[in-house]
């Protein structure tokens, strides 16, 4: 028996597929401080940006002064929305259909919101610059509470440009600072449930406002050939092809003849999607000035002005009877987008995939509004710790159990035991509109196991007193989105962002992947997740190339195929896994009929209108009736050739 294991174990690690062991091939660069990361680079002629930011949360600009910065040795330009405007390159198009200004054109609207660019032969030399910028700004009251102000009838107005605009990208807009509004749902059958229940529970739930925090931060290098026209930008881009097609729409160049690469990333979750000013400040310089130009921000610019995540306001109120049926659910969110609509989510919907808010609990009934407003803070919305507003929905949903478990004077192990959706019930459809299958599903788990998840544990705070507290992992249940097949896309502005990959063959059995999208983070975090083991893995068994000959060719818009990149990372590696597969399988097969046509081209096929050598070694055969031709011979071709065996030679001619 253990030498059946053995043999067993020995032939699963020989294919060298998913599960087996493998070194990894992309520690000895990073643990020798070899990696080639953006702010390595360094180029002939290269020159170094920087950013003069506002210091104020909402202002008007008066004037710009740009004399004493030109002034200093070194300082080659002072870029600001005067010169940008007459390009029309003062606004660039987000991931969410607005529009986001470059540099802050007559008003500012979050602290830290970019001025000027200052370009430089050295990078002190454009941080003095901005020291010595002056220019005069006069402050208006902010007004960054959503709940009272933002939405309020008398609000001042933010966005000038979008003034007596009606519509946005997603519909019509209600309010000057109102991006979208977004409903799914039954709301008369809520409304129903919710005034019929003996029991209704009302929570305002508020999710702040968080930070990615990457360990490097955001920054690129563009560098224009004038002579062919073709645009490089190497940068810390997670979504290579969105940036291209964003640096396209704004320079004018054909996507064709710009090259976005994403080398080694110091991380990303999420805080290096979208496109921000500093990437095409430093184009529109290099496209200028005709050489490169480097820009790096620092921890407090990533900090103040890059994309944040959640920021969702939530009000719920949940329906239930007295023995803890739930029998209704209704929610508003109100969303602060902060000045612009950069939200990074993928989906056709505003709101991302927040509607899965019912959760993994079965509820008849539910109706979700979603109100998107602008506020003076830095923009964002991205996929943060790959969420698309699932973490937000899941934390508003358990929540809301708890605050029923708690009027219900219930256990909250087994209010949520009562409602989980049953075995019997799947495939189920969500009240939101969300499609659940049932996938290797264990067995509802029983009350005394989810309250096992809430330890008493006695800490002694002193040498005289002790305190009873409750420690560790609180009882909850999520349930995520995902498409349900590898195939599946999901649309994009007018793209549609498929995760995809590409391989070719080459002589001596080597090969090449080139992913859609890039790995993120350094030796220990990202890299973890990324590429360099588990697609050789996932390609093995389809193909008959050992893994230490496959190599890895990625975050490169020249060679790799369209896609969205790495936005949601437990989603994009398995469909990333599972498009190599399908290459490897393509693969595979064309290796196998060059094989057998090489093996055919051995022999001399016979062809309509050829002669045969001998009419006996023509014959059909039991094992072999016809000759492999290209077509199925027809009957008066089987006359034909019956009556070759009684000749030396035929020439058999199709009908």
């Amino acid at each position: 028996m253990s030498t059946t294991m053995e043999s067993a174990a020995a032939r699963t690690q020989k294919l060298e597929g998913l599960g087996t062991k493998r070194k990894r091939v992309e520690d000895a660069r990073f643990t020798q401080g070899k990696g080639n990361y953006v702010d390595d680079m360094k180029l002939p002629g290269m020159l170094f940006g920087d950013f003069v930011r506002s210091p104020y949360g909402h202002a008007r600009i008066k004037s710009i002064k740009k004399d004493k910065a030109l002034a200093l040795p070194g300082v080659k330009a002072v870029l600001t929305a005067e010169e940008l405007k007459p390009l029309k390159l003062h606004y660039m198009p987000t991931l969410a259909g607005d529009v986001q200004a470059v540099l802050a054109d007559g008003k500012v609207l979050f602290q830290g919101q970019e001025i000027a660019f200052v370009i430089a032969e050295d990078r002190y030399i454009a941080a003095d610059a901005v020291e010595t910028h002056r220019g005069r700004i006069r402050g208006i009251a902010p007004h960054s509470s959503i709940r009272t102000l933002a939405m309020a009838p008398n609000a001042p107005v933010l966005r000038d440009d979008l003034q007596g605009k009606t519509s946005g990208a997603h519909g019509p807009r209600k309010h000057h600072n109102h991006v979208f509004s977004w409903e799914v749902g039954d709301a008369a059958a809520t409304t129903k449930a919710l005034k019929d229940a003996p029991v209704v529970a009302k929570e305002t739930i508020i999710y702040q406002r968080v930070h990615p925090c990457p360990i490097e931060t955001c920054g690129c290098v563009a560098s224009m050939d004038k002579i062919n026209g073709h645009l490089t930008v190497w940068g810390t881009f997670q979504a290579a092809h969105a940036v291209r097609t964003v640096a396209s729409l704004i320079s004018g160049i054909p996507e064709h003849k710009i090259r976005i690469v994403s080398p080694d990333i110091g991380g990303g979750f999420g805080n290096k999607v979208g496109v921000y000013p500093g990437y095409i400040c430093a184009i529109v310089a290099s496209i200028v000035l005709g050489v490169p130009v480097k820009w790096i921000e620092d921890r407090t610019e990533n900090l103040a002005s890059t994309a944040f995540a959640r920021d969702y306001h939530m009000t719920g109120e949940i329906a239930a009877t007295k023995d803890g049926r739930i029998t209704g659910l209704r929610c508003h969110v109100l969303a602060d987008h902060g000045a612009f609509d950069a939200c990074a989510d993928p989906t056709k919907y505003p709101a991302g995939f927040f509607s899965i808010c019912t959760g993994s609990y079965d509820i008849p009934v539910a109706h979700l509004t979603v109100d998107g407003v602008y506020t003076n803070k830095a923009p964002g919305g991205v996929a943060y710790r790959c969420s698309f507003r699932v973490t937000e929905a899941s934390y508003f949903i358990e929540r809301m159990i708890d605050v029923l478990a708690r009027k219900l004077n219930m256990d909250p192990a087994e209010l949520r035991r009562r409602n989980f959706i049953k075995k019997e019930q799947f495939p189920y459809h969500s009240a939101l509109g969300w499609g659940i299958r049932q996938r290797r599903l264990s067995p509802p788990p029983s009350t005394r196991r989810l309250r096992r998840s809430t330890t008493r544990v006695f800490e002694k705070s002193s040498a005289r007193t002790a305190k009873l507290s409750r420690a560790g992992r609180p009882a909850s249940c999520s349930a995520s989105a995902s498409p349900s097949s590898p195939r599946s896309s999901v649309p994009v502005r007018s793209r549609t962002a498929t995760s995809s990959a590409s391989a070719c063959s080459i002589p001596a059995r080597f090969a090449c992947i080139r992913p859609a999208a890039p790995s993120r983070g350094s030796a220990r975090s990202a890299r973890v997740r990324g590429t360099p083991r588990p697609l050789p893995r996932s390609w093995r068994p389809k193909s008959a190339f050992p893994p230490r000959n496959i190599t890895i060719e990625e975050g490169d818009t020249d060679t790799a195929p369209y896609g969205l990149g790495n936005l949601w990372f437990p989603l994009h590696a398995r469909r990333r896994a599972l498009r190599t597969a399908m290459a490897g399988r393509k693969i595979r097969a064309k290796a196998q009929n060059d094989r057998r046509l090489s093996a055919r081209g051995a022999r001399r096929r016979p062809r309509m209108g050829h002669r045969f050598a001998s009419a006996s070694k023509a014959r059909p055969s039991a094992s072999r009736p016809w000759p492999s031709w290209p077509f199925r011979p027809t009957t008066k071709c089987r006359r034909v050739w019956n009556r070759a065996s009684k000749r030396s030679a035929t020439t058999i001619r199709p009908t």
